[in-house]
């Protein structure tokens, strides 16, 4: 793609050509060089819909090159296409981030297509079971834990060692508003986003001199998002309310008094995964519109 023209030429004239050329490639490094992500490797799971699309759709547009990943192909497929499309750099690579050997293969696969991975965000996941605790068992328990907290510390252990060959890198694991507050029939996500949370503070301590920030992001209700509506439904059903009143009464306690979007989430994913967070480490971005305040 040349977002500045193809180079224009009469005559058969070679210099002519050649200068052209030479033009095109100084406009479109200054072009790059304008981008927040320009020349990064970008790695999100979850990637497919939602946030993770919006995140990988907003890093494309930032000159990174994105790898998306999820279980479903057909999603991150689509993404994928969607990028490069708009001129942009993708790849998508199916995983269950669950599964330790897909998680190698995922890395391998981004470092074999794009050579390094500059930026990984942990974002896959899922809610799991809406119950009580003691109706849950193990095993949806630690499917939720796995999918969340045991994918995100693999990949990270994954990625770590080329951040530091290179002296630089960021990780992002998307969190929830769930890791700081109390709600009912949910304790699996609960927790494995609490989890994601201290992973994150240690892994930024370990990183820090070594040239990789790692930060997390804590959503509120995204409301436009599958999981959220799915959730909302589910909820109704067990308060014996229609989904618009427990959306309601649930956005009631919001300052803003809204959900977020998956762009705005989007947004910040953006901010501390670029230099403009250069200074930022071990932190937790609360992205809620006025709910946690820690």
């Amino acid at each position: 793609m040349r977002p500045f023209g193809s180079p224009s030429f009469t005559g058969g004239s070679e210099y002519l050509f050649r200068a052209r050329s030479d033009l095109d490639a100084i406009l479109l490094n200054q072009w790059e060089v304008g981008m927040l992500l320009a020349k990064k490797v970008a790695v999100i799971t979850g990637g497919g819909r939602g946030i993770g699309r919006a995140i990988a759709l907003k890093f494309a547009g930032e000159g990174a090159a994105v790898v998306v990943a999820a279980r479903t192909k057909s999603e991150i497929e689509a993404v994928a296409k969607e990028i490069r499309d708009a001129g942009g750099r993708a790849a998508a690579v199916p995983a269950d981030v669950a599964e330790e050997k897909h998680c190698e293969h995922l890395v391998r696969a981004s470092e074999a297509q794009f050579g390094r991975v500059d930026i990984l965000v942990n974002n896959a996941g899922e809610y799991g079971p809406v119950k009580p605790v003691e109706e849950i068992n193990p095993a949806e328990w630690d499917r939720v834990i796995a999918v969340h907290l045991r994918g995100a510390y693999l990949l990270t252990r994954l990625v770590l060692p080329g951040m530091y060959a290179r002296g630089s890198g960021a990780i992002l694991n998307i969190s929830s508003l769930s890791a700081k507050s109390a709600f009912g029939w949910g304790s699996p996500y609960a927790a494995a986003k609490a989890g994601m949370l201290g992973l994150t503070r240690v892994a930024a301590a370990e990183a820090a001199r070594k040239g990789v920030r790692v930060n997390a992001i804590c959503p509120g209700p995204v409301t436009e998002t599958k999981m959220s509506k799915d959730l909302g439904k589910t909820l109704a059903e067990r308060m014996g309310v229609t989904p618009e009143k427990q959306l309601a009464g649930f956005l009631d306690t919001v300052l803003q008094g809204r959900g977020q979007t998956a762009d705005e989430i989007a947004a910040a994913a953006l901010f501390l995964c670029s230099e403009n967070a250069s200074a930022i480490t071990g932190q937790s971005l609360n992205v809620d519109g006025g709910t946690a305040f820690y």
